[in-house]
């Protein structure tokens, strides 16, 4: 029996984790899982703040009932449209036939274009900084496009201090009992964050530091984003990461990322690994690029100043394995 969670008297998590899911976006290896959070705002009006991916909608409306009881939602904020986020939005419309759906104006061709929804009585359009009024807490939007879709926005609950982000500081990995920041082990997320950056939004270096400089204008003090922990306790250590790696800004340290066909191209990486070591380097990454898939070298280059690769000549080319990542 699901017992909700509260993030707020009248604000409450009703997300799901994915443990079945083999690849995000049937592209980025998921060996932890991932966590489409949903969040249910229960005041004089209901606002539902974003959806999850279709095959877990059963499990959500399970837990979106056990928030509002048979009282109705009278808003679906649609932060951002990909699908693990928006999957549920038409099923939605039709058990909540009243209900409306409020995004910006690349939100609402989109919904219009992904579910057929073209009713405009069922949409209310929404620009940087306006208002909706739910009760005893306010909803203001900020748009961040390109973080990374173009109709991305955030949605601020003025008087608790709270960010609805989005994909913005997001992670992979389930939620395993812990919700909160505080309530898991954070440095076991802090991979699977940069992983998700830096494989999903790291190419919007730019984006993101507009949205970082627009959003400094909020007080802040809890982030509830789409994928991954609710941040309230580590929040300027996650703004400092995304100011760092929005800005590619990184650590001392080498990636070494080799293909090989016979172990010569491998034994020169060692050879370079072993001077860079006498040289004072101590954090080395070494990869077999037909090993280890391209996400995890991708989120070493984010975390290290270096990087190196290698390969044989193949056909005149690069290794294709390398070429691939």
């Amino acid at each position: 029996m699901y017992q909700p969670i509260n993030l707020t008297d009248k604000i409450f998590y009703v997300g799901v984790n994915d443990r079945r899911t083999h690849l995000f976006e049937n592209l980025w290896p998921l060996e932890r899982g991932v966590a489409y959070n949903s969040y249910v705002i229960n005041d004089h009006k209901v606002a539902l703040i974003d959806t999850v991916e279709i095959g877990h909608v059963d499990q959500f409306l399970k837990k979106v009932r056990a928030v509002i009881g048979d009282k109705p939602i009278d808003y679906l904020v649609i932060n951002h449209m990909e699908p693990d986020h928006a999957g549920s939005v038409q099923i939605l419309t039709e058990l909540y036939p009243d209900m409306q759906l409020v995004g910006n104006k690349k939100t609402i061709p989109m919904v219009e274009g992904f579910f057929g929804i073209n009713d405009k009585d069922k949409f209310i359009e929404v620009g940087e900084a306006d208002v909706l009024m739910l009760g005893e807490n306010t909803l203001q939007f900020h748009m961040i496009p390109m973080v990374h879709w173009p109709e991305t926005m955030v949605s601020y609950v003025q008087e608790q201090k709270l960010l609805f982000s989005g994909d913005a500081f997001g992670s992979f990995g389930t939620l395993d009992g812990g919700v909160f920041d505080d309530e898991v082990e954070f440095d076991y997320f802090k991979d699977e964050m940069r992983r998700y950056y830096s494989n999903i939004v790291g190419k919007y270096g730019n984006p993101v530091q507009k949205a970082l400089d627009k959003l400094s204008g909020l007080e802040i003090e809890m982030i509830a984003a789409t994928h991954g922990p609710i941040i309230r306790t580590h929040i300027a250590e996650m703004l400092e990461m995304y100011d760092a790696w929005s800005k590619y800004e990184a650590g001392n340290g080498v990636v070494i990322a080799y293909a090989s066909m016979y172990g010569h191209t491998e034994e020169m990486a060692e050879v370079v690994a072993r001077e860079l070591a006498v040289q004072g380097v101590k954090a080395i990454r070494m990869y077999d690029v037909s090993k280890t898939h391209a996400s995890y070298i991708i989120s070493d280059i984010f975390k290290y100043k270096g990087v190196i690769f290698g390969s044989p000549t193949y056909s005149n080319e690069l290794h294709p394995s390398l070429e691939a990542s």
